[in-house]
């Protein structure tokens, strides 16, 4: 009884992620509030690979390359570098949206994405 369990357990969590990672590939965009009161369009293209998470951040400031992504249940994490630093990006999934954080030189910014390619 025991085994079962586990095993069920374990293929839903594997389910669960095989889901999100499919709802996640896609364009999402989103208004970044900065600390002056002014905001910024972003917009990432994400790509995945079974946990694995790739592709592109852009925003008035320039167009990066996502680096060391990974998809964990509905968590997301991953870096870019913007100006010779890396910038740290951790977020949670949802049905139709996305929380993400991101750190600037040990300032978190917080930025809801929603799908822009449905």
């Amino acid at each position: 009884m025991k085994k079962i369990s586990i095993t069920t357990l374990l293929l839903c969590g594997i389910i669960f992620t095989c889901l999100a990672a499919a709802t996640l590939t896609g364009t999402w965009k989103g208004m970044l509030a900065t600390g002056d009161g002014n905001s910024l369009p972003v917009t990432y293209n994400f790509k995945t690979d079974g946990d694995k998470l790739s592709g592109t951040a852009e925003s008035p400031m320039g167009h990066y390359i996502i680096e060391d992504g990974i998809i964990k249940g509905d968590t997301i994490k991953f870096k870019v570098e913007a100006n010779g630093e890396d910038v740290p990006h951790t977020g949670r999934c949802y049905a139709d949206s996305i929380a993400l954080d991101m750190t600037i030189q040990q300032t978190v910014y917080h930025v809801t994405l929603k799908r822009a390619d449905q």
